[in-house]
C-alpha cells in the first residue's frame, strides 16, 4: 500500500472554427449623437469574454476609447447573421467581422469630420481619446462627439458599417476527399503531475504546467484565465464527470449537481501557464482565441501521468478510483513506470 507519483505529457494543435459552408459571422457597427458606438452581434458571450474582445477590437479599428463602445448581443430574429458561439470561434470569425463593420464605420466618421473642417479625409487621423485631427497639425481637431452631431443633424449622414468574414470554400479532392477544414489552428502542450493511492484508486492532481500558442493575446489578462479555468474543466472530465457507475442499477445514479461529481476549491492544484503569441495572418489583430483548447491537453496528459505512476493505462474516461484499482487488481499490483 503506497502512494505513487507519475508525470505524463501531452500535445495538441486545436482547430479555430470550421470551413463548412464558409463559416460566416456579420457585424453591424453605429454611432449614437453623442459619439458612442454600439456593435450588434448575434454571437453571444458564454463567458468567454466574447464582449470584451469584441469591444477593444472594434475600439482599436474605430480609434476611440474602448469605454466609446458597447456590445449588443442580440439575438437571430434581430442580430446580424452569425453561425454561432462554437468551435473556438469567437474571436478570429467575429472579430474579423467587427473589424470590416468598424472600417466602414470609421470611414463615414472621418467624412463628417473633413466637412466640418474643410480636409480631405486622407488628412485625418483619430487619437484613440475620442478625437480626430489633421495630420501633422493636432490644434486642426474635432471630438468624435462633435461629429456625430455634425452627421446627424447637420449633415444628414449615418455613421455606421456593416461587416463579414467568410473562410473560402477549400478545394476538395475527388479521389480522397482531403480538404482544409478550417484556416488556422492553436495549439497546446501541458505536463500533469499525479499522486495515484493504489489502496484506493485516488488519483490527486499536484501540478499542472503548460504552454498555450493562441495567435495574439489581445486581452492578456481574459487569456490568463480562461487558460485555468479551462484546465480544470479539463481535470474534471478526465477525473470527475459521469453519471457512471449506476450502483446497482441507473436508479441509484446522482439525481442533481449534489451528487454530481465535480472538483472543487480544495481539489485546485498549482499551474503555470506560459502564453506563447503567433499572430495568425488571417486573425484580427493576429488573434486566434484558447476557447475548447484549454481542456482538451489535460485528458490525455492526466491520463499518460496515471500510467506513469502505477503502470496501468485507462482509456475510458473519467478515471476513477474504481477504473484504477480494477487495472490494478488485474496486472498483479502497482507498476510505476521510469520517471520523466
Amino acid at each position: 500500500m503506497a502512494k505513487h507519483r507519475g508525470r505524463g505529457f501531452a500535445t495538441i494543435n486545436y482547430p479555430i472554427g470550421m470551413n463548412l459552408g464558409g463559416d460566416p459571422s456579420q457585424a453591424l457597427v453605429h454611432s449614437n449623437p453623442t459619439g458612442k458606438f454600439t456593435v450588434a452581434l448575434s454571437s453571444i458571450d458564454l463567458g468567454q469574454g466574447m464582449k470584451s474582445v469584441t469591444r477593444q477590437i472594434a475600439a482599436e479599428t474605430l480609434g476611440v476609447p474602448v469605454d466609446d463602445v458597447y456590445v449588443d448581443t442580440a439575438d437571430s430574429d434581430t442580430g446580424p447573421h452569425c453561425m454561432g458561439s462554437f468551435a473556438s470561434r469567437g474571436t478570429h470569425r467575429v472579430g474579423n467581422a467587427v473589424i470590416a463593420a468598424a472600417n466602414e464605420a470609421r470611414g463615414v466618421m472621418l467624412e463628417a469630420a473633413a466637412e466640418e473642417l474643410e480636409v480631405n479625409a486622407d488628412d485625418l487621423e483619430t487619437d484613440g481619446k475620442g478625437g480626430i485631427h489633421v495630420k501633422g497639425a493636432p490644434h486642426r481637431s474635432i471630438s468624435t462627439r462633435d461629429v456625430a452631431i455634425a452627421a446627424q443633424f447637420k449633415q444628414g449622414k449615418t455613421i455606421s458599417g456593416r461587416g463579414i468574414f467568410l473562410i473560402p470554400l477549400s478545394d476538395v479532392d475527388p479521389e480522397t476527399g482531403e480538404m482544409t477544414p478550417v484556416s488556422c489552428y492553436a495549439h497546446a502542450a501541458l505536463v500533469a503531475e499525479v499522486e495515484v493511492d493504489d489502496e484506493t484508486g485516488e488519483i490527486e492532481m499536484i501540478k499542472m504546467d503548460s504552454a498555450y500558442e493562441v495567435g495574439r493575446a489581445l486581452n492578456p489578462k481574459l487569456v490568463e484565465q480562461q487558460l485555468v479555468g479551462g484546465a480544470w474543466m479539463g481535470v474534471s472530465h478526465a477525473l470527475y464527470e459521469t453519471t457512471e457507475p449506476y450502483y446497482p442499477d441507473r436508479r441509484d445514479g446522482p439525481l442533481d449537481f449534489n451528487q454530481y461529481f465535480m472538483p472543487g476549491p480544495g481539489d485546485v492544484c498549482p499551474h503555470d501557464i506560459a502564453v506563447l503569441e503567433r499572430p495568425a495572418p488571417d486573425g484580427p489583430f493576429g488573434g486566434k482565441g484558447p476557447g475548447e483548447m484549454c481542456a482538451n491537453p489535460v485528458l490525455p496528459a492526466v491520463a499518460n501521468a496515471v500510467f506513469n505512476a502505477v503502470g496501468v493505462r485507462i482509456d475510458d474516461l473519467p478515471i476513477t478510483p474504481e477504473k484504477v484499482l480494477r487495472a490494478i487488481k488485474a496486472q498483479g499490483g502497482a507498476k510505476p513506470q521510469a520517471k520523466r
